[in-house]
């Protein structure tokens, strides 16, 4: 008998020029097209369900902001969300207003910084410097409102910390209507450039059949066509008074995402125009004396997608149990219906596309100091479920 012959693998990272974080992705490969590939996550645990646990409520905020610095107006708005639900708290609002604002000039720094680096990725520098210096204005704003550009740390249980002041609001609509002007300039550029056309179109396809059966979510499912948001499908802070479309494509590569992101940037533009002139007077924020027992899942949509928290408090200062999980948990794996049959130029463009926070996909192995797993994914599968069911008996 012949011996069968084993297909070359090829390693992309952990570190790789096209990953901005550490995660290992295994090509299988003949020649030059894969035929199979394998995600690695966790080289980048920092253990922030396990901190959460030993904060106090109105603390955790500050940490799930760095969960990821792209979303750090949506992740501590989801764990918020969470906790309002369990202690049945109402923010005012004009917290809803002030928390609708802070998160559409996130979602705009997020696609303009994925744009950017898109064109980087495949040498179009030009795009890379225009998206970054169109961005720029709005980290100035974020600034001017929170004091900071990045981890805003506005959001608190029961409304926000920082208001958006009525004095800048005339600038804050100057400066959209600018950033209109220049994304308009950059999405016809992108649009007629017949070289990135030759270059992502039919590139990297996600069916629609296959988003949904991989669950995709944000960026990377409306690029396929399917017509998904929480902020349309279950509103929170002030989106259902607003007027706005949720934007997709049908064909599912690497341009179709490119121009989701590109058309949202004009959604949110439109979206925090109408709550900066719709902004209500009165307080951001409600007393909040204590959490009381119970649990909830609070979510969002962030810039990368559906970003959601569970939270679970047995009546003291701390959450007992948090769990999160980000958009890029399910847009990963769906690389195993976009990337195979790709070549592999392809596929490290094709990976970029989803917009992936490895960070955000954290998990846990417990290793001894031989380097031997100790508790491996199925193990600590069990131990949480145990954990769960027993805080469930105590909590009847």
């Amino acid at each position: 008998m012949k011996e069968s012959i084993k297909k070359p693998v090829l390693a992309v990272g952990p570190f790789h020029p096209l990953q901005e974080e550490m995660e290992f992705f295994q090509l299988t490969v003949d020649g030059e097209i894969v035929t199979d590939i394998d995600v690695r996550i966790s080289y980048n645990h920092r253990g922030i369900e396990k901190i959460s646990e030993t904060l106090q409520f109105d603390q955790v905020p500050y940490l799930v902001s760095r969960i990821c610095g792209i979303c750090s107006a949506s992740h501590p708005l989801a764990y918020v969300q969470a906790v309002e639900e369990i202690a049945g708290i109402t923010p005012p609002e004009r917290a809803l207003y002030v928390r609708t604002i802070i998160n559409e000039l996130e979602r705009i720094h997020s696609h303009m910084l994925w744009v950017g680096l898109a064109g980087h990725f495949i040498g179009y520098d030009t795009v890379f410097m225009w998206a970054w210096k169109y961005r720029e204005p709005v980290l100035d704003l974020l600034e001017e409102i929170t004091g900071n550009r990045n981890n805003y740390g506005n959001v608190k249980i029961g409304g926000c910390r920082e208001d958006v002041p009525n004095e800048i609001i005339g600038k804050m609509l100057k400066e959209l209507d600018a950033l209109e002007k220049k994304t308009d300039m950059l999405t016809k550029a992108v649009l007629d450039d017949p070289v990135l056309h030759a270059r992502l179109k039919g590139v990297g396809i996600l069916s629609y059949e296959d988003a949904v059966k991989y669950a995709v979510t944000g960026p990377t499912a409306r690029g396929s066509g399917v017509a998904i948001d929480v902020r349309r499908d279950d509103p929170y802070a002030a989106y259902a008074d607003l007027d706005w479309n949720v934007i997709t494509q049908p064909e599912g590569d690497v341009f179709a995402k490119a121009v989701v992101r590109l058309l949202e940037v004009f959604e949110s533009i439109k979206i925090i125009r109408q709550a900066a002139k719709k902004l209500p007077d009165g307080p951001i924020a409600v007393e909040v004396k204590e959490i009381p027992a119970g649990e909830a899942v609070g979510h969002t949509e962030a810039p990368r997608g559906e970003t959601f928290h569970y939270v679970r408090s047995d009546g003291g200062n701390r959450p007992v149990r948090h769990k999160v999980r980000a958009p890029s948990f399910v847009n990963v794996p769906s690389f195993k219906a976009s990337c195979i049959g790709e070549e592999i130029p392809d596929v490290t463009i094709t990976l970029a596309a989803v917009d992936p926070c490895y960070s955000c996909t954290e998990r846990l192995a417990v290793i001894d100091e031989n380097n031997k797993i100790v508790h491996d994914y199925e193990t600590l599968l069990k131990l949480s479920r145990e954990k769960t069911a027993k805080m469930k008996k105590e909590m009847l």
